[in-house]
C-alpha cells in the first residue's frame, strides 16, 4: 500500500490571477482544471515534483459558508496564513529571474542559518519563503 500527501491547498482570491502567477512567474504547470458548477478544482505542480500538487482554491461553498469564506479571504490578504517554502539551487539567481518576471519580494536574499533565503507573496497574499539549502 502506498500513502503520501498528493495535494496541499492554498486559498486564492482569484483563481485565474493565481494560475497566471504560478505558471507564468514561478514556472509551475497546470495539473488539473475541472469545474463542477461554480466550484473549480485547480491544481498546479512544479515540473521537478510531478507527484505533488498545489491546489489553488477559492474560499467558497460548498467547502465554506459565506461568512467563513469572507474571513478566509481577509486572513489570506493580510498574509496571516502559514508560509509555503520553495527550495531552489541558487536563491540569488532565482530571485533575479523571478523579479524580472514581476514577482514582488518582501525580503531580498539573505544569508542565515547556513542557507540563503528570500521572501515573496502571491497576488492573494500567501507568503512564500524561497530557500537555497547548502549541502
Amino acid at each position: 500500500m502506498s500513502q503520501g500527501v498528493g495535494v496541499v491547498g492554498v486559498y486564492v482570491r482569484d483563481q485565474e490571477e493565481a494560475l497566471q502567477f504560478y505558471v507564468d512567474k514561478l514556472g509551475f504547470r497546470v495539473h488539473t482544471d475541472a469545474r463542477n458548477g461554480d466550484y473549480r478544482w485547480l491544481t498546479v505542480q512544479h515540473p521537478e515534483q510531478p507527484s505533488f500538487q498545489l491546489g489553488l482554491f477559492a474560499p467558497q461553498a460548498p467547502v465554506l459558508d459565506e461568512a467563513t469564506a469572507q474571513s478566509a479571504r481577509e486572513l489570506v490578504a493580510k498574509g496571516a496564513m502559514p508560509p509555503l517554502v520553495l527550495i531552489v539551487d541558487d536563491c540569488r539567481k532565482a530571485y533575479a529571474r523571478m523579479r524580472e518576471k514581476g514577482v514582488e519580494f518582501t525580503q531580498e536574499p539573505t544569508e542565515r542559518y547556513g542557507a540563503v533565503d528570500a521572501g515573496f507573496r502571491d497576488p492573494s497574499g500567501n507568503g512564500w519563503k524561497m530557500i537555497e539549502v547548502r549541502g
